[in-house]
């Protein structure tokens, strides 16, 4: 389906790939099944073309959907990524200069949603199913455990969906009750919010920095939104929020990192190998 969808987007952006200057292509982290696919599509353009490979970093990607936008950040920034995949909290001093504060020890945020939505019954993606139904229930309905883990920035979920899960079997005979399962999932996103938020802020007060991006499929939440911009204006603080087409993983965010690194010439070369697992 790959060219097909590059087809399309070339279309819809009326733009040949003629008048194209460079292809980017994220080469990790990520399933490497995936990468392979995308990989070997974006060398063989940029063979077939004679035009500049750029090798991209799917969380520096993440980073720099911040930046697609017409409001950009000044640096330094700070910035958390939240996905199924990933929950980092990095500074950013520039382009290409990224200092990680925390990084999650077991699960990440989204895949803390994904399996609290399937221990519940709800389906996938866990993550706007359970931002849905959160809407109408109670917060402070269960009293789940929050990780804050003082003194550090690392993030931990899995304590909290263990949490769940025991909730949910103590309760088997609810699990069909929306209003059992809202009051669930509010009180669930309401742990999960506290810490994402409470770790941003601590960031704040350390490093002084109060720019503040969000980025990767969580940061579509609607509760995470509304809590980071409250925590940011008690502190201080602005924070920059992708459209929501934006938060979740898209070639655009790629492209807007890769146009940096094509500038500064850093350019591949066509033995770029795809890593499942790739720091920043």
């Amino acid at each position: 389906m790959i060219w097909p969808v590059v087809d399309e987007a070339l279309g819809t952006a009326n733009v040949s790939l003629e008048a194209v200057h460079a292809v980017a292509v994220c080469h990790g982290p990520g399933l490497i099944g995936s990468l392979l696919v995308g990989c070997g599509f974006a060398k063989a353009v940029s063979y077939a073309r004679n035009i500049p490979l750029v090798g991209v970093n799917h969380l520096e990607g993440h980073i720099f959907s911040a930046f697609l936008e017409q409001e950009k950040s000044e640096f330094p920034f700070l910035s958390l990524i939240a996905s199924g995949g990933h929950t980092s909290l990095y500074i950013v001093r520039n382009f290409g200069q990224y200092e990680e504060l925390g990084r999650t020890r077991d699960d990440a945020a989204g895949e803390a949603y994904d399996k609290v939505s399937k221990l519940l019954g709800l389906g996938y993606p866990g993550g706007p199913l359970i931002d849905r139904m959160a809407r109408d229930g109670n917060a402070e309905a269960f009293d789940f455990p929050r990780a804050y883990m003082h003194e550090s920035f690392d993030f931990s979920f899995s304590g909290l969906k263990t949490a769940v899960k025991l909730t949910a079997e103590k309760n088997a005979g609810l699990l069909g009750n929306n209003g059992f399962l809202a009051d669930i999932a509010a009180s669930f996103q309401s742990a999960v919010v506290d810490v994402l938020a409470r770790k941003v802020q601590w960031a704040i007060v350390k490093t002084g920095i109060l720019n503040v991006a969000l980025s990767g499929g969580v940061s579509a939440n609607s509760g995470l939104r509304k809590k980071i911009k409250e925590m940011a204006g008690e502190n201080g603080a602005k924070v920059f929020l992708p459209s929501l087409d934006l938060c979740t993983d898209n070639a655009a965010m790629i492209a807007s990192a890769g146009y940096h690194r094509y500038v500064s010439g850093d350019i591949a070369k066509l033995d770029l190998n795809p890593k499942a697992y790739l720091p920043l």
